[in-house]
């Protein structure tokens, strides 16, 4: 008892705290680290030419003649409000015969069933698919329905399938997309194009943070984890699949379809199972020489209870379910990359904490100078630490800042660095959601599709081009 030095009850509490941010500033600096790895090989990559973005004629892109059928497949449950605005612009904008769109609808989804309806009546490439179960299931399910539906059609017609695209209701989708994808399938067996989270006037932090995050993500992570071979997770929307591997993967199900109907992001896994099966992915970034970026642009949460529900599940998914699912197995580069995936709770338990040592400092330093404790002093070791983290911190806001203007403008690349708290605080409350959730399914709860609502669809925005 001896040995511990006798500490009076404030002087713990200083302890206690400058251990905390040690452990903290640590593993923010490891971090910080990761990402500057990244940052340097999208730089050496981008130097050397191998990243570049093509710019093409649009004009020639989109006469291209489609090599065979385009099964496009739309899972919507409780999509009433953007379903038809959806179809309309999607149909308009690829006129293709060969463009076929399964909507996958549920028997007691009376609402959706009737817009979706309305616009099968109007174009004949578009069936509207009746799942024989009360949704929501999850989109898994819905998916491997729409694959059933394709599977009858095939045998009916003789004709088999080219390549099944993915998207979701909510999606507005680039016009040039679909020939961009059907030429790209000539050497891969997977393609994600990448996805726009497009600015709300009515929501600049919550809707805007995801401007900012798919735009960093989808202009340096996915393209790094392209060049080196690390694997394409799907984004759910925006990708293609070719006809013979998505058959490969259901019977690897045992017939269940090829979508797992277990995994709360089974686009995520989707596309990594590509890969594991040794087919080739490809992230594809193309401009039109006007210069706009050939994506998916949708309208993402806009409010910061349904952005929660949405990153929980997206934590769920690929940072708990995916340890378990796909585990680690793949080479070092592809290893790191589940890494960075699957750092989501910890990283929310970081936050969490480094919002809280900031909280608790103001509060002892208030203290300190009203004389109720002596100020408190940082080692030199904390210190530098704390430095490294500052300048860490400002390199992230101006990387983002910077990936964030060339999509959608310099006042969205500012606000992109006042944003960043607004994400932290959501990733915290989306951690701390999943985990809970994750450990109720180790107790037999069943995760079940939780949706993100969608009130409102994009399809009348002007797309204007941007060529930074």
């Amino acid at each position: 008892m001896g040995i511990l030095p006798q500490l009076d009850a404030a002087e713990w509490l200083a302890l206690v705290q400058h251990e905390l941010f040690l452990f903290a500033t640590f593993f923010f600096i490891l971090g910080a680290l990761d990402e500057l790895v990244v940052d340097l090989a999208y730089g050496w990559l981008r130097l050397r030419g191998k990243v570049a973005t093509p710019l093409v004629d649009e004009g020639q892109l989109r006469a291209r003649p489609l090599s065979g059928i385009a099964a496009i497949f739309v899972p919507a449950w409780d999509e009433a409000r953007v379903i038809r605005a959806m179809l309309t612009h999607a149909r308009l904008a690829w006129p293709q015969a060969e463009a076929r769109f399964y909507i996958g609808c549920y028997r007691n989804d009376a609402a959706t069933l009737a817009e979706a309806s309305i616009v099968a009546r109007e174009d004949s490439r578009v069936r509207v698919v009746v799942h024989d179960r009360d949704g929501p299931t999850c989109k898994a399910d819905c998916l491997n329905a729409l694959y059933a539906a394709l599977q009858a059609d095939e045998s009916r017609s003789g004709e088999r399938a080219r390549m099944v695209v993915l998207h979701d209701a909510e999606d507005m989708v680039d016009p040039a997309a679909l020939a961009a994808l059907d030429a790209a399938l000539d050497h891969a067996e997977f393609v994600q194009l990448p996805v726009l989270a497009l600015p709300q006037p009515g929501s600049r932090f919550v809707a805007g943070h995801y401007s900012d995050e798919f735009a960093e993500a989808h202009g340096k992570v996915m393209v790094v984890r392209s060049a080196l071979g690390a694997g394409i997770p799907g984004a759910g929307v925006g990708s293609a699949v070719e006809r013979e591997t998505l058959e490969r993967l259901a019977q690897l199900s045992g017939g269940n379809g090829p979508f797992a109907v277990k995994s709360l992001t089974e686009d995520y896994e989707f596309g990594l199972n590509v890969g594991s099966i040794g087919g080739r992915d490809r992230f594809l970034r193309l401009r039109t020489r006007e210069g706009r970026l050939i994506a998916t642009r949708a309208y993402f949460p806009s409010r910061i209870d349904t952005a929660v529900r949405q990153k929980t599940r997206w934590i769920h998914g690929i940072a708990l379910q995916g340890w378990d699912r796909l585990g680690w197995n793949g080479g070092i580069v592809r290893l790191w990359m589940k890494l960075r995936d699957r750092r989501g709770p910890f990283a929310a338990l970081l936050l969490a904490m480094a919002y809280l040592l900031l909280l608790s400092t103001g509060l002892l330093g208030i203290a300190a100078l009203f004389g109720v404790l002596l100020p408190v002093k940082a080692s030199p070791l904390l210190t530098a630490m704390l430095v490294i983290c500052s300048f860490a911190f400002v390199w992230r806001a101006l990387v983002r800042a910077v990936f964030t203007t060339r999509e959608f403008g310099w006042r969205e690349g500012l606000l992109a660095i006042l944003r960043i708290p607004v994400s932290n605080v959501i990733a915290i409350m989306a951690g701390r959601r999943a985990i809970a959730a994750y450990v109720a399914t180790l107790r037999g709860a069943e995760a079940r599709w939780d949706k993100t609502d969608h009130d409102d669809h994009p399809a009348s925005l002007a797309m204007a081009p941007h060529t930074a």
